[in-house]
Order: structure tokens, then sequence, then C-alpha cells
């Protein structure tokens, strides 16, 4: 529909309302698809934007936007509601809303619909998008469409206000109940669409709040199979078992103030958020399977959801191990590979308890671990022993050796150790479902780095859009620091292929320092360390498996406005992160198989 219509229209007053209420819930980020039935909330929230009240993004494609939005609340916390039509629209948000509940993301979706009269009778554009996600949503409502009445609203219960404080108060998540997740809110709009905004007075932003309560619908429930225990909190004392500390993605800064407290070893997953400190191993999976190592572990408290090795599960399925798991959380499911774990909601470390008791048993791992980095490392640095042997004599052998090693291709891990050296506390890491994170997390040294990773499900959808929402989030941060930072992404290329859509940056918004690393390998080759590589056929697992493709990236990058950069020798690596980030940039690195 283009333009206004004259006449007052109760959708456009319910959705200026709501979209007000949820400013003063705190909400700074709207995003937008276009689409008829949806128009009022998407003018709402245009308005919005004219009143700097948000900050809006508008992308054509839903999926992307709801990954998108992701990005956003992985970055601030804080959901950023997605606005769309009804019909398969909908059905689109579905990759992004599983992600948000296993990933524990706050994530807020605004779906345009019918209203009762055009449903059940196959009205054009109308599905039983109600309880399309009821399997994962913190909360949901199914609001009918507002009436020409004082209030806005056909129900009291759908007051524009009562929704935005219960529908951001439950994707945030209550402390000691359901983690934060995703909430729909099913919106019926009857014609006229949109109408005149009546404004009244203003939506002062309210401070966001992060502890909050609901007596909503929580659709995940927590697994009663095994009846896992949960207590207020476990204690370390003098004299345990032999422990280490598993920190999985969401674990963040907790799990390695642990470590450090009570002197134990750090398992930290590259994108935990604790791969730092003096107790963080790198080569942690290497070592769990190293009998001397490993094979003593007695007790493991784990936190957050660990997805990257084989290792960690097996170790948590020993009959021989004690499992510990921390959660706040007391609804959901819990990490638990063994289904005997002894859930916790916190663990401390006894007053009484001296962490140099642990002294040599951190050493058992601490000094391998070293040792196993550094040969690591070096493996994929310039080798000039030859140039500088005792009594060689060619005096132009080592300017040889050190142009030789520039020349030398880039490898996978090459890529990795380079991206993760580059990346400094104000800039942010994002890391694709692909064969690269778990290079990197076998290589990475302990530093601080501020990583995001979508390991709810740990697929590849939306990799690029919830980068940009990373992006977008963390260059407006009112923090001058973290705003100058540049957010690199990490990512294969079906990857980037599966998510290409999201490269359409619309004019108008600002465009991030954003920098797509792409390895690209021709195709799926994280398949080829599998099973089945070596029980099928070359030409079928190529064919279903493998996935080859050959897009030309440099075209891609070009039809979307992105700058392209190619990079093969690590003289251009190098070159590469000594040169300011300035626009969004595709980087394609050709990898072997």
């Amino acid at each position: 529909m283009s333009g206004t219509a004259a006449a007052p229209s109760p959708a456009q007053r319910f959705a200026t309302r709501l979209i007000r209420a949820l400013v003063a819930e705190g909400v700074r980020d709207v995003v937008v698809c276009p689409g008829s039935r949806s128009q009022a909330l998407a003018l709402a929230a245009a308005s919005a934007e004219a009143r700097k009240e948000i900050r809006l993004h508008v992308r054509v494609d839903e999926r992307s936007a709801a990954f998108f939005a992701l990005g956003v609340a992985r970055e601030t916390g804080v959901p950023a509601p997605v606005i769309v039509t009804s019909g398969s629209a909908v059905a689109n948000l579905a990759p992004a809303a599983v992600e948000a509940s296993e990933g524990r993301v706050p994530l807020l979706l605004l779906t345009a619909d019918r209203p009762a009269e055009l449903r059940g009778i196959r009205s054009n554009q109308t599905t039983r998008q109600a309880g399309l996600f009821a399997g994962v949503l913190r909360w949901g409502a199914d609001v009918a469409a507002p009436e020409d009445d004082a209030r806005g609203a056909a129900d009291p219960a759908a007051d524009p206000a009562a929704l935005a404080e219960r529908a951001v108060h439950a994707a945030r998540g209550m402390r000691g109940g359901w983690p934060a997740g995703p909430v729909q809110l099913n919106l019926a709009f009857r014609e006229p669409l949109s109408g005149p905004e009546e404004i009244e007075g203003t939506a002062p932003p309210a401070e966001a709040q992060v502890e909050t309560e609901t007596d909503g619908t929580h659709a995940t429930t927590a697994s009663t199979e095994h009846g896992p225990e949960r207590v207020g909190d476990v204690y370390v004392h003098d004299g345990d078992p032999l422990a280490v500390v598993i920190a999985g993605a969401g674990a963040g800064e907790q799990a390695e103030t642990f470590a450090r407290e009570a002197g134990l070893p750090l398992l930290a997953e590259v994108v935990s958020g604790a791969r730092f400190g003096r107790e963080a191993i790198t080569a942690y999976a290497t070592l769990l399977d190293d009998p001397a190592v490993g094979g003593l572990v007695e007790r493991v408290i784990v936190f957050g959801h660990p997805t990257l090795t084989r290792q960690i599960p097996a170790l948590l399925r020993r009959d021989d191990v004690e499992v510990v798991v921390v959660d706040p959380f007391s609804d959901g499911e819990h990490y638990d590979p063994s289904r005997s774990a002894r859930v916790v909601r916190d663990v401390r470390v006894a007053d009484a308890y001296d962490r140099r008791s642990m002294r040599r048993w951190l050493g058992a791992w601490v000094v391998p671990d070293r040792e196993l980095v550094t040969e690591r490392s070096t493996t994929h640095a310039p080798d000039f022993s030859a140039a500088t042997a005792p009594g060689y004599k060619d005096r132009n052998a080592y300017a040889r050796a050190e142009v030789a090693s520039m020349r030398e291709p880039v490898t996978r891990e090459m890529l990795v150790e380079s991206v993760w050296r580059a990346t400094w506390p104000h800039d942010r890491l994002v890391l694709a479902a692909s064969r690269l994170v778990r290079v990197l997390d076998g290589l990475a040294p302990a530093r601080r780095v501020e990583v995001h990773a979508n390991r709810g499900v740990a697929g590849i959808d939306g990799t690029i859009a919830t980068a940009l929402g990373i992006a977008s989030a963390s260059q407006a941060d009112e923090d001058p620091a973290r705003a100058a930072g540049t957010t690199r992404v990490l990512l294969g290329d079906l990857a980037l292929l599966h998510d290409a859509g999201s490269l359409l940056l619309p004019p108008g918004e600002p465009r991030p320092r954003v920098q797509l690393l792409v390895a690209n390998d021709g195709g799926g080759t994280i398949f080829d360390g599998l099973e089945v590589a070596a029980t099928t056929g070359a030409d079928a697992f190529d064919r279903v498996m493998y996935t080859p493709q050959r897009v030309d990236l440099a075209q891609l990058a070009a039809a979307y406005g992105w700058a392209y950069v190619r990079v093969e020798t690590r003289v251009e690596l190098e070159r590469l992160f000594t040169t300011p980030v300035t626009q969004p940039t595709l980087v394609e690195v050709p990898i072997g198989r």
C-alpha cells in the first residue's frame, strides 16, 4: 500500500503504542521486513527512528532479519524485535528461533496475521502461525485484532504496554528459572492496515532490567528422565578428586574466574569467552586422549555448552568421572551426555581451600600443553634453520629463506592463527560452524578475545547476518573504545553461500567495519574427516557430502557492493591485518582441500 489512509486506524494506533512501549522496556534496535499485513508496525518503527528512539534496520529476507536481530542481542543482551508479515514470512524465522532457544539468546518476533474471520478458510497468505514455534518459545501470545476503541485493543489482556513488558522480560529470561530465548507476539490486524499516527506524550527509554520474572508459559521444560539433582551451589575443598573445568559456548568469564581461584586446568573452547588466563589449556583435546593426563581425571565441572570436540562428551560419559554441571537456570535442558550429572546453580571455592594443593595437577596439564602449542605453532612458522646454521657461508641464504617463507601459501592453520593474533579486545570475532572453528580451537593460545558463535544448534544458518548484527550493535556502542573495533568473521565457502543474501546492505544505514575471511576450499571439506569419507565411493561422497562449488566470489562481492581482497600467501595475509578496515570487505583465501 502506498500512502496512508486518512481514516483513523486501530491497527496503527495499536502498533504505535506497542513500539513505544518496547522502547520504554529498553529496546534500542528494531528489524523490519517489508509486507502488507505488518505495515502499521513497520511505519511505527520508522516513526520511532525519526524521533531517534531506536535504530531501524530493514532487511528483505526474514531469515536474514531474524539472524541479524540475534546478532544484536548476542552483543547487547537486549532483544531487537523482528517485524514480519503473515504466511511464509513467519516460517522463515524458524532457524533463528531454534538457535535463540538452544543458544539462550533473547529474540522477539512480531508476526502480523489475519484476523479471526479470515483464518481457517484458506485465505491468502494465511497459515497457523500462532503456534509455529511452540516447542522453543519462552512465551507467546496470539493477540486479537484491535478494535476502534479508546484502548486500541479488543481485549484488556492485549494492552500494548502489558504485552511489551511481558514479552521483553520473557525473552531475557528469569534468573533461577528459564534462560533467555525466543518470544512471539502474533498480532492480528484488520483493514485499514495503517493510518495517521497518534503520538501521546513521549516514551522515555527505561533502564534495561537484567533480572526479571514473569509467570508466562515456558514451552521448554526441564528433562525429568534422569532427575538431575539441583542444589544452590557446590564447594571445592582440599582433598577433592582430581578435577578439570570445562567451558563451552556461553560460559564466559565465570569459568575462568573459578578455574583460577581453584587452581584447576581450564579446558575452554575457543567460543567460550573463557580462553584466557594461566590455567587455560589450548591442546586439551589431545591431552584428554593421553591416559597419563586425561586418563587421571576424576571430576569435571562444566560451564556453558561444549560442542567442538568428541573428547568432551566422551569424558563426561566415563563411569569413573563425577560430573558437575553449573547452570543458573532450573528450567530447560542441561548439558549432560551421561544423563547422570549433578546440576547446580553455582560452584565456589571453600574459604579454607588452598589452590596450591592443585599445583602438581595443574602442572601436569600446563607443561605438555605449552610444548604442544609451541610445536604446532613452529610447524607453520618460517624455517630459517639452514640459513643460520654454524659455518653456513651463503650470506644471502637468510634473505632467500625469508622471501620463500613470505611466498608460502596460506593454510587453514596459518589463517586462523593470524586472525586470532590480529583480533584485539575492542574487536569482535565471529566464528561460523565450519572446519575452521575446530582448527582454531586446537591452536589458539590463551588470550582475551571477544568471540561470538551460533553454537546453540551449531548450524551454518545466518552467519553473515549474525555478524552484521553484532557489528552494528558494537559499533554503535556509547563507549568510543568499544565502538572503534572491527568485526572479523571466520567462515568457510559454504557458510558464505548459505547466507549470501545477507550481504545486501540497505542504503541509508551505516556500513559497518566487517571483514569476512572466507577459506575457499571448494566445498564442505569438514566431512572429509568423518567416517563416511572412508566408507563411501568418491563420486557419491563428493556429490552429496562435499558438494563442490565454483562461485566467483569477486563477482559476488561486487554484486552486493562489498570490497574484495584475495589473499594467497603469508606476506599478503600479514599485509591484510596491518591495513585498517574501513568498509565491508570480503576476503577470499584459497585453501587446498
